[in-house]
């Protein structure tokens, strides 16, 4: 399943490692070496970094997003949400 976390950008679901406030990531000095590095490697994608609430790690980018990390959520609830019923629905058609 694919996750809408804003800008166009669509990601896999599987390959999400974790959701961060943004202003969680930028009042560690840690955190923002670490983006840095990151940047430096191509591997931060920003669309516009003003409007940047929720900062999203995959597997092998650094996405930072307009979405709350609590919208991110739902989203990936629902994703779940739907898994589940798919999962269901399969079960239902082998009786």
């Amino acid at each position: 399943m694919f996750i809408h976390i804003g800008d166009d950008h669509v990601i896999q679901s599987k390959d999400v490692i974790g959701i961060i406030d943004y202003s969680l990531v930028t009042s560690s000095s840690i955190n923002e070496e670490m983006l840095d590095e990151l940047k430096q490697k191509q591997q931060v994608i920003v669309s516009d970094e003003e409007l940047t609430k929720a900062v999203v790690i995959t597997a092998d980018n650094v996405y930072y997003s307009p979405l709350s990390v609590l919208t991110l959520k739902k989203r990936a609830s629902m994703i779940s949400t739907i898994s589940r019923l798919e999962d269901y629905s399969e079960n239902s058609d082998e009786e």
